[in-house]
């Protein structure tokens, strides 16, 4: 299937590792023409020369919990004629939703949630104006059913739901379609954190820990970030001009939602 993505150009932030990176790469093999922003461009540089992606991909230093250097890069990207966001973060420290102090809700917010809706808002005139746009922000599985012990992330990221449904409905007449990807269990070096926390927590061995998070998948393993970058090219794609709006998951049918 052609997605329509040659000569397109996408921003993915967050680009240097796990999802962001595979979301990056698939991106450029669909032939667009791909801004990797994240603190570590080396990271981004390595990635693109290994897949032999280099002259598809540009690398650019960007700080989300910079909120001056996010200003400065959401006002350069805005007349960089991006026709595909992809929104992508970094998730806080794990905790309960007890004892959390109002500085450590609000770093979450500030760089979770804050740097996504002004980078985006930048890039939506230019979008509209050309009737085409695609925004996709990565979530995760919390959204839908709140993850324990990771109650800043569930928090933030349902407020991004929030604003993603919100958005989607106020620029879908402009040719411009807004979704979430939600990622379950992909093996990330995120995720791998997360079970050596847990491992650590309940006095168990992170392979204890794998094999029993593998166990509630009813694939009955982790994802690869690559079948998760293949959803959100889809996304990306002007085969996908009707589907806004929406959240899918990409969990392997771990949550069992309707």
């Amino acid at each position: 299937m052609d997605f329509g993505l040659k000569g397109k150009t996408a921003l993915v932030l967050g680009a240097s590792q796990g999802l962001g990176a595979a979301c990056a790469k698939e991106l450029a093999l669909e032939g667009a023409n791909v801004i990797a922003a994240a603190r570590n461009t080396h990271a981004i540089d390595a990635w693109a020369k290994e897949a032999r992606l280099s002259d598809r991909v540009r690398a650019v230093r960007l700080d989300l919990a910079d909120a001056d250097a996010v200003s400065a890069f959401a006002e350069k990207m805005s007349v960089e004629g991006i026709d595909i966001v992809v929104n992508n973060c970094g998730g806080p420290a794990a905790g309960p939703a007890q004892g959390q102090s109002r500085a450590a809700w609000l770093a979450a917010f500030e760089a979770m949630a804050l740097p996504i809706m002004q980078i985006t808002d930048a890039l939506l005139k230019d979008m509209t104006e050309r009737g085409f746009g695609r925004v996709i922000t990565i979530g995760s599985s919390g959204v839908l059913s709140p993850i324990p012990n990771l109650a800043l992330s569930n928090g933030v990221r349902g407020a991004l739901a929030g604003w993603s449904k919100t958005l989607a409905g106020e620029v879908a007449a402009s040719g411009v379609t807004v979704n979430m990807a939600l990622p379950g269990r992909i093996a990330t070096d995120r995720v791998a954190s997360l079970d050596a926390i847990k491992a650590e927590k309940d006095g168990v061995s992170v392979e204890a820990v794998a094999k029993s998070s593998k166990a509630a998948i009813p694939a009955g393993r982790y994802g690869d970030p690559a079948e998760f970058a293949a959803v959100v090219a889809f996304l990306a794609s002007s085969r996908a001009s009707f589907v806004n709006g929406s959240m899918i998951r990409v969990d392997g049918g771990m949550l069992k939602q309707l």
